[in-house]
């Protein structure tokens, strides 16, 4: 469950940023916190060899952990998970954090871990964009909440992003997520072009083709909605909003070229994993700093 391609070099959760340079550092203990939050439950739910029953539990014991880090006045020291929820706790009540974007990204883990076990296909883009709305969008909401912006049109371009980002995510890692019996092709999109989404590398080279144009147009167009986000977030009158509208410029950027490999992979998407290699990245880098610092 990630938002951002998945071969960036320095993260192992991809959804939240890396507390770099580039992140001021009245919060950049917040974001490592929200970041060991995230990756923890993505461990839960990924790493190992339990069954899916014990990794469901794992999250509801995880879950119960994040309550009780919201409602204690401190994370004792024999507390479950005391590491990663003690800084947790600090970062919730420093910057007044709302807490269901957390469980929703809990949600979407256990989501994860019952339809792999269920072999479940997602129906539509509706049911799609309903898991987005877990895995992806709480993640733009919450760094937007660190910075103090909450209008609507801000959080609408956000959510937009990320869904777009979960998208490239999924179209890229399509023969990775078969092979782990994950299966996020829609049906609505597939069954058309008659595709199987459990097994669409059976599908004629020709349907294989259609079907990523069909996955990456709806899915450049959401990146587009939200593309002038940086922008806004720039002209933010809170010290640090620059540097921020740099980082997630570059994050949309990423997104972009992402996308564009996988369409030049065309019906070879299907079995091949696209790969940003180190001239992909300078070109992201310089796109995202002529986006921002142009006029």
């Amino acid at each position: 469950m990630r938002t951002a391609p998945d071969n960036h070099p320095s993260t192992h959760y991809e959804n939240f940023p890396v507390a770099g340079w580039l992140c001021p550092q009245p919060i950049r203990p917040a974001v490592v916190a929200l970041y060991h939050f995230a990756r923890t439950a993505d461990d839960l739910a990924d790493e190992g060899d339990a069954s899916a029953e014990q990794r469901l539990a794992n999250l509801q014991g995880y879950r119960e952990a994040l309550n009780a880090a919201c409602a204690s006045p401190d994370v004792a020291s024999g507390q479950p998970w005391h590491a990663v929820m003690q800084p947790l706790q600090a970062a919730i009540r420093q910057h007044s954090l709302p807490q269901q974007p957390l469980h929703d990204l809990i949600t979407a883990f256990e989501r994860d871990v019952r339809h792999t076990a269920n072999g479940h296909v997602y129906a539509d883009w509706d049911e799609l964009a309903d898991y987005a709305r877990h895995s992806a969008n709480p993640v733009g909401r919450l760094m937007l909440h660190l910075y103090g912006i909450d209008d609507a049109e801000s959080l609408a371009q956000s959510d937009a992003i990320c869904t777009a980002l979960q998208y490239y995510n999924f179209w890229q890692d399509i023969s990775v997520d078969i092979a782990r019996q994950r299966y996020y092709l829609p049906e609505s999109v597939c069954q058309p072009l008659g595709i199987d989404p459990r097994q669409p590398q059976t599908a004629s080279k020709n349907a294989q083709a259609r079907l990523l144009q069909t996955l990456l147009d709806p899915t450049d167009a959401l990146m587009q909605q939200g593309s002038p986000l940086p922008r806004r977030l720039a002209q933010h009158p809170r010290k640090g909003s620059r540097m921020a509208a740099l980082e997630l410029q570059m994050v949309v950027q990423g997104g972009w070229r992402i996308g564009q490999k996988t369409r030049r992979l065309g019906a070879a998407a299907v079995t091949t994993r696209p790969v940003l290699h180190l001239g992909d990245w300078l070109l992201v880098a310089a796109r995202g700093l002529g986006k921002q610092l142009l006029p």
